[in-house]
């Protein structure tokens, strides 16, 4: 079972993670927000709510991406990785410029996301029953 590709969507969702992060430290300085502070700029927290946003999404992410890839398919992982980090790189895109348009970025990652979870539950429990 090869997983590079899976392991290619890992490593590309974990460096956007730490752009954010970044983009919260530049942010941080250009609009005079000094940590542990959350709120000031509005401009500012726009970064921050993209950063902690992509934070709370690769907690069901990563953990859905590698099952997946186990129990169904490293490829249709992959790809589906891919679809996941296409919508959080337009949310984030979408939410700097306007935070009303934000959805559509979050509805493709959130529904890779849960076609990751779901594709895993369904072939774990087909599993189960056949008793592999």
């Amino acid at each position: 079972m090869a997983l590079h590709l899976p392991a290619l969507v890992t490593v590309l969702a974990l460096l956007f993670f730490v752009y954010s992060v970044l983009a919260v430290g530049a942010a941080r300085r250009k609009y005079g927000v000094a940590a542990p502070a959350t709120t000031g700029h509005a401009a500012f927290e726009l970064v921050y709510r993209v950063q902690m946003n992509t934070l709370e999404q690769l907690v069901l992410f990563l953990p859905a991406l590698w099952l997946f890839s186990h129990y169904v398919s490293p490829l249709w992982a992959g790809l589906l990785g891919f679809v996941w980090l296409a919508g959080r790189v337009l949310y984030a895109v979408s939410y700097m410029k306007n935070p009303k348009s934000r959805g559509p970025g979050f509805i493709i990652s959130f529904i890779a996301s849960m076609l990751l979870l779901l594709g895993t539950a369904v072939a774990a429990v087909l599993r189960m029953m056949a008793g592999l």
